[in-house]
């Protein structure tokens, strides 16, 4: 009995057919029977990866199957959508939508691998209480986030599940369009379509550059906030706490908001537990940026055990002190404060009995913050936001992270 080996070159693949045809005829659970099976398995598995067969053409298993049923191109009606998408999918006009495919295997037994043309592929259930023409599909073409299939009504699953798939997949799920915590600061206004696929593009963005250094739960606290909140006293400070949270395995992405969505900022998780800060800058101040990034890491560092642990926030919607407000977002907002002004100096200090100018400087030097903070907390406080005006530093903020601005 020769020793059956792998075979790897034409030379070997040449002896092993020789060789199988000298024992074709070999008894089953003999020694040379034996040699046959391993000798056949090991030209098929060199075949497969030396000569993949592609597979069938969508069109061609169609047409089989019309003939196989005797049916006629009308009878194609119900599962494809009109007589006239009939003629351009027979005739490779028109490209097979998600939902073409999932009525055909239903109907014709077509499998998913044939119909989409991808190796595994299964055809996953479709949501019947998501109406996928509803996401903002021209405005998510043209950021770019996902490929252009028009029209956009035949092809809104596939285009929307494109971005989901970049996001994470299904088990990302669709939190901010099932939201039920109206408590929140989500606006009623909100285009909850909208707002999820804003969601799914900021994790896209994180899956798509990863940090190299991982999470450590629970290293987020008070003093994990101080901390960044120094790094606002100096010009480069938006882009050096993108760099700190990102040695502390936490990504920052900053992408501009969608129309009707009425977002500041947002925590949220990818599939596999990695935070990620998710900031629209709408307001391109320096205040509403630090308030808005320390109130987000509170969310990661007080409540990562909630069950929902994901937090979506329109800070125009933060009410004043002493009203009743959504407990979750209350401490998230006391950490941030704490963080930049510590309350136990802010209680006595004279720039916010009386916040002139020069009291609003010295207070920012004595806690090395940005003056910039110290207004903001003012102008909220007070419910005027004409006052130090000159400080807010409109406009200070998105050109630090000019490069990862989606194209609008």
């Amino acid at each position: 009995m020769n020793v059956a080996k792998l075979i790897q070159t034409q030379k070997d693949y040449n002896a092993a057919m020789a060789r199988i045809e000298d024992i074709f005829h070999a008894p089953a659970g003999t020694p040379e029977g034996d040699e046959l099976d391993l000798l056949v398995h090991l030209v098929e598995v060199y075949e497969t990866d030396r000569y993949p067969i592609d597979p069938p053409d969508p069109i061609a298993a169609i047409e089989f199957r019309m003939e196989q049923q005797g049916l006629t191109p009308r009878d194609l009606v119900p599962y494809i959508g009109s007589r006239s998408k009939v003629s351009e999918i027979l005739a490779g006009k028109r490209a097979i939508s998600m939902s073409m495919a999932r009525a055909l295997h239903q109907h014709l037994g077509i499998s998913a691998e044939v119909l989409l043309q991808e190796p595994g592929a299964s055809l996953e259930e479709s949501c019947e209480d998501v109406a996928y023409e509803r996401f903002p599909l021209a405005q998510m073409v043209k950021r770019g986030w996902v490929e252009k299939l028009t029209p956009y009504k035949d092809y809104a699953e596939e285009m929307v599940k494109s971005l989901r798939e970049r996001a994470g997949g299904p088990q990302v799920g669709m939190n901010a369009l099932y939201r039920r915590n109206e408590q929140r600061r989500i606006n009623a206004k909100t285009d909850r379509y909208a707002l999820q696929a804003w969601c799914w593009q900021v994790l896209a963005t994180a899956n798509k550059n990863p940090l190299s250094n991982l999470y450590q739960q629970g290293s987020v606290d008070l003093n994990f906030l101080k901390e960044i909140a120094k790094l606002s006293s100096v010009e480069d400070g938006p882009r050096l706490a993108k760099d700190f949270l990102a040695e502390h395995g936490i990504a920052l992405i900053t992408e501009r908001h969608l129309p009707k969505t009425h977002l500041d900022g947002a925590t949220l998780r990818c599939v596999d537990g990695r935070p990620v800060v998710g900031m629209t800058l709408r307001y391109d101040r320096i205040d509403n940026f630090w308030f808005t990034l320390l109130h987000e890491l509170a969310h990661v560092g007080r409540h990562e055990g909630l069950v929902e642990n994901e937090f979506l926030d329109d800070m125009s919607l933060r009410n004043p002190k002493g009203s009743s407000d959504d407990l979750i977002e209350t401490e998230a907002d006391d950490w941030a404060e704490e963080a930049l002004i510590p309350n136990a100096i802010w209680k006595h200090s004279p720039a916010r009995a009386k916040p002139t100018p020069m009291r609003v400087v010295n207070l920012a030097s004595e806690l090395t913050i940005h003056p910039a903070v110290i207004a903001g907390r003012v102008r909220y406080e007070r419910g005027n936001y004409r006052l130090l005006s000159q400080f807010v530093g409109n406009r200070e903020v998105r050109k630090h992270f000019e490069d990862e601005k989606s194209t609008v």
